[in-house]
Parts: structure tokens; C-alpha cells; sequence
């Protein structure tokens, strides 16, 4: 069962998610802010797959993104984009700091599982 770590500050979006990723038979967990989840990183947390709000308060999507891509030990880590930002010079952005998907808020289950799939694949042709 995978393990995927999903950092949003909308508390009920992050439960939609938890609950679809279970749906998806995968065990998660859930973090209010990019901080929290990056202290959880460093005392040794191992997710297999993160999903990323864009638009959070102190610490971005996208600063937790660079952050992940500057250190070799989560530089090829899993990581999926969330946001109800739909403009192509965010997606774009979010691509080019090595995210492995984008989706927009509210997600479907089907989307979610999807982009999962495309971001697994590509980083097990790496």
C-alpha cells in the first residue's frame, strides 16, 4: 500500500483527498502547512508520492517544490500539484520546478488517479 502525503491548508479538500487516495487503496497523510510537512521530511518520513497545494500561507506549493528538488534525497520523489489556479503560466511554472502532475481543485477521483499513475511511471523510466 502506498504512502501519500497530501499538504493543503483547505482542511476539507485535504480530507476529500485522503479519502479518495484510501479509495485508491493507499494510506495518507495529511498536512495543514508546506512547514510541517518539510519537519516531517527531515525526522525521517519516507511518502512515496506528495500532493502539493499551491496557494498557501508562509511557504507555497511551489517553495516546498524547490525545496524537494534541491535535496538529492527527495529530488525524484513523486510530486503532484494541487490548485484551483488554472492559469498555463502556473502550470507551466510548477512543471518546469519538476512537478509530475497538475490537477485542479475540486480533483475527482478518476483525475487523481490518473495523474498518479502518469507521475508513478515517470519516475520508473528514471
Amino acid at each position: 500500500m502506498k504512502e501519500i502525503w497530501i499538504v493543503d491548508d483547505d482542511e476539507e479538500m485535504g480530507r476529500a483527498v485522503s479519502l479518495m487516495l484510501k479509495l485508491l487503496d493507499c494510506n495518507t497523510r495529511y498536512f495543514f502547512n508546506s512547514r510541517v510537512a518539510a519537519q516531517a521530511l527531515l525526522a525521517g518520513g519516507t511518502p512515496e508520492l506528495m500532493i502539493l497545494d499551491i496557494n498557501m500561507p508562509e511557504v507555497s506549493g511551489l517553495d516546498m517544490l524547490e525545496f524537494l528538488r534541491r535535496r538529492k534525497e527527495w529530488k525524484d520523489l513523486p510530486v503532484i500539484m494541487l490548485s484551483s489556479e488554472a492559469a498555463d503560466v502556473m502550470v507551466d511554472k510548477a512543471l518546469k520546478l519538476g512537478a509530475d502532475g497538475y490537477v485542479m481543485k475540486p480533483v475527482t477521483i478518476d483525475e487523481l488517479e490518473k495523474v498518479m499513475s502518469q507521475a508513478f511511471y515517470n519516475h520508473i523510466k528514471k
